[in-house]
């Protein structure tokens, strides 16, 4: 018997935008869990499995350049597709790609859910022996009310025959290919999701256990859940990190401090830009998890440092925590110099950091300070940084 061919649809054609707080933070699906993108991971759990024909996934038009960085290498690949400005639409865009190639089975999976497991998986493709469709699901444990009016409970449902819907969502290709398109042509009607779709066109859908570590992120206290999950729930553990540095000032029109170029009678004297700031920072942040200073990573005897920016730095010492399966709790960065005047940089500097950190802006704080004219911050010869950092990490016992 021929074996069939089973491709999978990934919808990652969202914004993501409540799950970001504070900056303006990539969009979920392109932020690290365990030091890789949710995307990646949700990507990779399909291609580890020998079953897996062909995947595609459905993008949003500004994320090409993201989506592309991923670097996702696998001859089962299929070019990304541009989504649609519903998930409805967007899944529909992903089952064209594949009408070509009609594969028996599609799987449709949401890119906000990078834990489905091998077994939720294959139990999925298994029901479509038998059903035209099949999801996992998991039976709700709270009591459910409904409400009219938003105000007052109107009535108690059976919670006994409520389920909690998950993905993959799969389905022989060409039944669930021609009710998206019926389903397309209705007007002022959109589906939740591809189960109701095949309901609605009178396909038999069958369940399949779900699993409770099949989370979808969608608020940002999911990808702390996630990161636990990533680490096997293993106990964590809060350190701290300290960091100074000093830079002394030189001819020139403008000093980098926090990441933003603030203009000034002079510069900072340095091989990368200098930015006193930003090296304090990162010391601490290296310090916190056991990884040495900058000058070990970033050594100034090599040139292709010379004049970097120090957001590099930074997002390097950021990426180390992320791939510890650990998370920035929070940063504290003092300034000391006479000139030039930085409280009124301090928002920018806070977004550029948090920014390239991939953590919200209330995590991080910036303070600046004069030495009342005293030493050579006093003399306005150059500029101190001292940082801290806390970071929370699995313990290691």
């Amino acid at each position: 018997m021929r074996q069939k061919s089973i491709a999978v649809i990934i919808v990652a054609a969202g914004k993501g935008e409540r799950a970001s707080v504070g900056a303006a933070l990539d969009p979920k699906q392109y932020r690290r869990i365990g030091g890789k993108p949710v995307l990646a991971q949700t990507v990779q759990a399909f291609l580890a499995l020998p079953q897996i024909s062909r995947v595609v996934a459905v993008i949003h038009p500004d994320h090409v350049a993201r989506y592309e960085e991923l670097g996702l290498v696998d001859e089962r690949m299929m070019p990304p597709v541009i989504g649609a400005e519903t998930r409805q639409g967007s899944v529909l865009e992903g089952l064209k790609a594949l009408a070509p190639i009609r594969p028996d089975f599609v799987l449709i999976q949401d890119a906000a859910r990078p834990f489905a497991s091998p077994q939720v998986i294959g139990d999925v493709i298994a029901a479509l022996g038998e059903f035209d469709g099949a999801l996992p699901a998991l039976p709700v444990t709270d009591t459910i009310k409904r409400s009219l009016d938003g105000q007052q409970v109107a009535t108690t449902e059976d919670r006994k025959q409520l389920l909690a819907a998950q993905t993959p969502q799969g389905f022989r290709f060409g039944q669930i290919f021609s009710a998206h398109m019926r389903a397309s042509t209705i007007r002022n009607r959109q589906f939740t999701d591809d189960a109701e779709i095949a309901e609605w066109a009178g396909l038999r859908v069958a369940l399949v256990t779900g699993d409770r570590d099949n989370i979808k992120i969608t608020h940002p206290e999911d990808f702390a859940r996630a990161e636990r999950i990533l680490s096997g729930d293993l106990p964590m553990e809060t350190r701290v990190g300290t960091g100074f540095d000093v830079h002394p000032f030189e001819p020139g029109d403008a000093v980098w401090l926090g990441g933003v170029r603030i203009p000034h009678k002079a510069k900072l004297k340095g091989h990368s830009d200098a930015d006193v700031a930003l090296h304090a920072l990162t010391d601490a942040i290296l310090g916190a998890i056991g990884e040495g200073d900058i000058g070990v990573h970033f050594p100034p005897s090599d040139m292709q440092w010379k004049g970097a920016a120090s957001t590099v730095f930074l997002k390097h010492a950021g990426g180390l925590v992320a791939q510890a399966g650990g998370r920035i709790v929070n940063l504290d960065v003092t300034i000391v110099c006479e000139a030039p005047r930085i409280a009124q940089h301090v928002p920018a500097m806070r977004e550029v950091i948090a920014e390239t950190l991939e953590i919200a802006t209330t995590r991080i704080a910036i303070k600046a300070t004069t030495s009342e004219q005293l030493g050579f911050t006093g003399r306005e010869e150059g500029i101190v940084a001292m940082a801290s950092a806390s970071v929370e990490l699995p313990r290691v016992d």
